[in-house]
Formats: structure tokens, sequence, C-alpha cells
């Protein structure tokens, strides 16, 4: 009962669970199913401890038996002894680092893939969030389970037993090696309460000097070339500048404290010797005793000079717990989603309200349309109306402000991406690609279908320019890939959204880089897609693409202006400019569009 009271009060004590009572901690979650594997680390660990008074018992009877005696056969006899008791004691120290790289692994198995999703979900949402350093959380706290911080932990309680020890030998010793280890708990105490605080700060400022040296570099042929790499430095170093300044005052604090932990732990064994000494010659206790009093008071403070000597990585592996936790409550409710039927392409937005991640403006208001499986819908407007937004807010992307995006009836951002996102496609206006083959970006990084990937290069005209690449669909993409001009990469991921002929597409500006053939292509693939049943939505400035389109929603300054039929839309459209020029009262847009169009709707 002893051993399960410590196993439990080490867990806890391991990383400090200050979590609200109606919140279950993820990562406490992992420890609690790994607790009978722990509990069996301390139990080792107490094995451990207690052979470690076995030196002493050798040195005691050595002196006081031994050499007053002067047996070689006892000598021999305690020697062989003690060798079994070192075979015995390094066989649990190695059992138990066995033990302790399981723990690390499992808290691996079972986490890393979680915090990779949470934190990236966590960036697309710009929220203030450093991948990296999440993931180096997780290596701290599998560094942390393998360690000697998780060790001087688990010790720290059996510095009673040593205590314990002393009281056997004389109650002097006891006392004095109590009041040792009381004196030193106070010290790490205190250099807990002046150091930590600080360390956080620091870690903060170095966290976010790494960001911005991060975002930096995603633009660093623009910042050579306009010379702009000095203000970037100046930003980034400002950040460094502060966590430098932070962390020479924790260093400073600790060694404070350190410089006066490193004075008792010299002085206390001499101390406890001269107190031993004291005994001896009163005749309380025998000359060996003398020598195993100083290494009991050595063991007896042990743990408090371990926690101090690993300190810092305690703290760190408590923040990283703090955080893990903290982006895995918050990302929860994606991992308790019901799996739903794939969408057949059916889209209800109604009162949509939009507000970027991280700001409290609205960008869009006041959205309504409706489309069935088979419509395309251009949305058409200025610079700056709302279209890139809109675009968001119809992929899930963004969560609504108010209102709603209904995809076959369910909310599309509160849909698992993992499990939509394959059965939808999306062409974004920042075109990037993946580190792998061509094949491997079409098909998404998934399981390479090649009659799927051919199917949809060739829908989109780019079969033949893939063979003409350095290896064809096997030539790799990426920073360090093969360079792709603008029309290439935009067809390439029209290829990607189209991969498998999902049911659903929105494409963002798909045609701003171009040319006449591939616009022609662009148009032979929308044409492809409505035939199939799919719904697709397209942002544009030009007339061309407005040709094939069934539904046109125009907006201004994040406002619809107008929503109904293309050719309605248009006819409207042209009257306006033809009234315009001859008369300031403007005609209003027939019924067949949802909302009026003023003069605002002209694109």
């Amino acid at each position: 009962m002893a051993r399960s009271i410590n196993a439990n009060s080490a867990a806890k004590g391991l990383i400090g669970l200050a979590m609200r009572p109606d919140q279950d901690p993820p990562l406490r979650k992992v420890l609690m199913q790994c607790k009978r594997t722990f509990m069996v680390m301390v139990v080792l660990t107490a094995v451990v401890e207690l052979l470690s008074v076995a030196p002493m018992l050798y040195m005691m009877s050595v002196y006081d038996r031994v050499i007053s005696s002067r047996s070689e056969i006892t000598l021999v006899s305690l020697t062989l002894v003690i060798l079994g008791f070192y075979v015995f004691w390094g066989a649990l120290e190695w059992i138990r680092s066995r033990l302790m790289v399981r723990l690390s692994l499992r808290i691996d198995w079972d986490l890393a893939a979680d915090v990779f999703d949470a934190s990236f979900r966590r960036h697309v949402g710009r929220k203030n969030v450093n991948v990296h350093q999440l993931l180096g959380d997780l290596l701290n706290m599998r560094q942390f389970m393998t360690g000697a911080p998780i060790l001087a932990i688990i010790s720290a309680p059996f510095a009673l037993f040593f205590i314990g020890v002393g009281w056997i030998f004389h109650p002097y010793l006891a006392y004095f090696a109590l009041a040792a280890s009381v004196l030193m708990l106070i010290f790490t105490y205190l250099s807990l309460k002046i150091s930590g605080p600080i360390l956080k700060d620091a870690q903060q400022s170095n966290t976010e000097a790494s960001r911005l040296a991060m975002a930096s570099l995603r633009h660093a042929e623009a910042t050579l070339a306009m010379g702009m790499l000095g203000a970037v430095r100046n930003r980034w170093y400002e950040h460094h500048r502060q966590f430098l300044t932070k962390q020479v005052f924790a260093s400073e604090a600790t060694g404070l404290m350190g410089g006066f932990t490193g004075f008792l732990t010299k002085a206390l064994p001499s101390m406890q010797i001269a107190l031993g000494a004291v005994l001896a010659i009163e005749g309380l206790i025998t000359g060996g005793m003398v020598m195993v009093a100083s290494m009991l008071i050595t063991k007896a403070i042990a743990p408090m000079n371990q926690l101090i000597a690993n300190w810092k990585p305690i703290v760190d592996a408590r923040q990283s717990y703090s955080r893990l936790n903290e982006l895995l409550l918050e990302d929860e409710v994606y991992s308790n989603q019901m799996e739903l039927p794939p969408p057949v392409g059916k889209l209800d937005v109604v009162a949509l309200m939009g507000v970027p991640p991280g700001h409290d403006k609205p960008v869009l208001a006041g959205i309504d349309f409706a489309l069935q499986p088979g419509e395309v819908l251009a949305v058409v407007g200025p610079s700056a109306a709302g279209k890139s937004s809109l675009v968001k807010l119809l992929m899930g992307v963004w969560k609504p402000a108010n209102g709603s995006v209904r995809l076959d009836g369910v909310e599309l951002s509160d849909w698992r991406h993992d499990e939509v996102g394959p059965l939808v496609g999306y062409v974004p206006q920042e075109i990037d690609f993946f580190e792998g083959s061509v094949a491997d970006n079409i098909a998404r990084l998934g399981e390479v279908d090649s009659q799927k990937v051919v199917q949809a290069a060739t829908l989109i005209g780019m079969h033949e320019s893939i063979l003409s690449f350095p290896n064809g669909y096997d030539t790799p993409l990426g920073e360090t890939g093969f360079a792709l001009s603008g029309g290439q990469r935009q067809r390439l991921a029209i290829a990607r959204a189209i991969y498998g002929s999902p049911k659903y597409v929105v494409m963002d500006e798909p045609n701003s880089s171009l040319d006449e053939v591939g616009e022609t292509a662009l148009l032979q693939t929308i044409q492809a897609l409505k035939a199939n049943g799919s719904t697709v939505v397209i942002t544009t400035h030009r007339p061309r693409l407005v040709s094939v389109v069934d539904k046109m929603l125009v907006l201004k300054g994040g406002k619809q202006v107008a929503f109904g039929p293309a050719k309605d839309i248009l006819e409207a459209v042209r009257k306006l400019q033809v009234v315009s020029t001859a008369t300031p009262t403007p005609p209003q847009v027939p019924a067949t569009a949802s909302q009026p169009a003023s003069k605002e709707a002209t694109t």
C-alpha cells in the first residue's frame, strides 16, 4: 500500500498536474494507462535504494570486524557477498532503464500524431503556435522519462529511509540528517520560486525569436532583393536579446542558489563525521559507524542535490506538459466526431459572417445562397471584395463567426478534415507542393492510383507536359525539386484538386496564371466536373469562365450584392452599364436574382 501511494504521489509530482477539475489532461490519461509500469519502476527504484545500504554495511564490517580480528576468510566472504549484491544491483538498474525507455516510447506512440495534427490545425487557424516547439515538447517529455530528472523525483522520498538508518546507529545522526535534508529542501524551493518564472519568460522569448527567424526564411528572396535583411535581423535580434537577458538573470539566480547548496553539500558530510567522531569518543557508536555516517548524510541530501542539478529539465518538462495538454484539449473536439457518409455536393450558405482567425473585424457578412449537386457558381467582385475569405469559409478552413456553411446538411468547419478532405477538391491562390514526386502530389501524398493520376492530369491538359519532365510522373517537386512555371503549378494544383473526381470543388482564381490553352483546358475540366454531378465554386476576374457557370455571386466590400442565374446577372450588369451613362437612376436586377444589383455590382 505504501509503495502504491509513493507511485501515485511521484507520478503527480512528476510534472505537476495543475489542470481544472472538469478536464482530464490527455497526457495524464496516457500516464495513468502506464500506471502499472510506472509502479514497477518505482518498486525497482526502492529496491535499488535499499541495495545502496550494502556498501555502507560492507565498509562498517571491514572497519569493525575484519581489521580488528585480522580474519582474511571474513574479508573474502564479505567481498564475495558485496560483489553479488553489485551484480543484482546492476541487473535491476538495467531492467529499470528498459522500462523507462518503453514508457517514453509509449508517450510518443500515443501522442505524436495527435500533437502534429493539432499543431497543424492551430497554425492554419492563425493562432500563435510554433510547430517545432510543440514537437520539441514531445521530445522533452520522452527524454524526461528516460533521464536523471525523473529518477531524482522518484528517489526523493527515499531520503527518509537513510535518515531512518541513521536513527538505528544513533538518534543524533538521524536528527542531523533530517535537518540537513530540510535545509536542502528549502533551498530547492527557493531556487524554484526565483528561477522558474524567469526561465519560463526566457523560453517564450526564445520561441518567439525562432518563430520570427523561420517566418523570415519563407520570404528570403524578397528580403535580400529589396535590402530588408537588416530590418528583419533587427526584429529577430530584439527577441533574441530579451531571451539572452532573461536567461542570464535565470542563470545568475540559479548560480546564487547553487553556491549555497554547493557549500552545504561539501560541508554537511564533514560536519556529520565530526558529530560521529564525538559520539565515538563518548563510546556511543563504533569507528566504522563514523565512516558510514558521512555516507548516510550524503545519501540523505543526494535527492535534493539531484533535483537542483536537474531543475531546468524538470521545469522544461513541466512547461512542455502544460503546453501539450492545452493544445490537445483544445483540439479534442476533432477526435470525437462521428464518421459521416461521403458528400454528394448540396451546399447551403445561410447568413454567413466571416472573421479571419486572430481578428475581431468581419470581412464578410450577410452571405446567403444555395447550390444543388452539379451546379457551378462563379464568385466575382473587385479586389478586396472578400472572395478569398469566402473560399476559406466554403472549405471549412475558417469557422464562421455567424451563420453556417453546410455541405449535405453538415457544418463544414465541424466536419473532420481527415474524413472529408480526400472527398473534396481545393485550389488555393498561393500554390505550394510537398517534397515528393509529381504523382505523389497529384495523389495528395496518399497511395498513388496511377489511373486516377493520369486521368486528372489529362483532364487539365497536363499529361503531355508531365511526360516531358526529367522523370515524368516521378519527377521530384518541393523546395529542392523541379522548377515549374506559374501556369504549370496552377494546372498541377487543379489536377490535385480533381483527383478522384470529388463531388465538391472550390477554386480560388484558378486561371490567374493560365494562358489561353490552359484556360481552355480549365473550361473543359469544369464542364467534366459538372457532368459528373460535382458542385463547383470558382472565383474569377475573367469573363471567359463565366460562360460555363450556372449561377453568379457578386461581392463588394464583404457584402453580397447579387446572386442568381449567371445570364440574368450578366444581363442586369449590361443594362446597368448602358443606363448609368444616360440617367442617374440605376435599374434593378430582375426578379431571378436574389438581391437587387446596384452600380457596385459591375465586375
